[in-house]
């Protein structure tokens, strides 16, 4: 499912107009260390596991359910990475959308990976010295995974430490 009801049901009364959301963005990690990616259906391109957060859904609940909603991969969440506010966006049909992302790790704990719905074109891992060509946030992402020390975020609208 691309678009959740609940915004569905919002664009009905305000249109096109800018929507505040929350999402999140999933590294997820196996046992090789191994990343899981897939490439989008709208854009062609790989890019971590995301979503948006249903209304009451945490978001580590959140996380774990896109992940396997896309890709038949059972995960938990293990820390937050990043929290951050992305640009704006204006999609095809005209909506606007703007989205507050925490970023979290997760660790894979079983299913096999596949295309497990329409969002994703392919689904695959990729070895962390050979991933196919990302958006420079996912990079960031990907290195703050393998990093220790606390989460990350953006104070002042610049981009997180590190």
């Amino acid at each position: 499912m691309s678009t959740p009801p609940f915004i569905r049901d919002l664009r009905t009364r305000i249109g096109h107009d800018l929507l505040f959301l929350p999402g999140v963005s999933a590294v997820v990690l196996d046992d090789a260390g191994r990343v899981l990616l897939g490439r989008r259906a709208d854009t062609g391109a790989w890019a971590l596991i995301s979503g948006i957060c249903e209304p009451g859904e945490q978001p580590a609940e959140t996380a774990v359910r896109e992940v396997f909603e896309e890709t038949a991969v059972h995960c938990v969440a293990e820390r937050i990475l990043l929290v951050e506010t992305l640009e704006p966006v204006r999609y095809a049909n005209g909506d606007n959308c703007q989205y507050l992302d925490i970023c979290l790790l997760c660790r894979a704990t079983g299913g096999s990976a596949r295309v497990n719905d329409d969002e994703s074109l392919d689904v695959d891992w990729f070895r962390i010295d050979a991933l196919p060509p990302l958006r420079e946030s996912a990079l960031r992402r990907i290195k703050l995974a393998g990093a220790d020390g606390p989460t990350a975020f953006s104070p002042g609208g610049g981009p997180a430490p590190r």
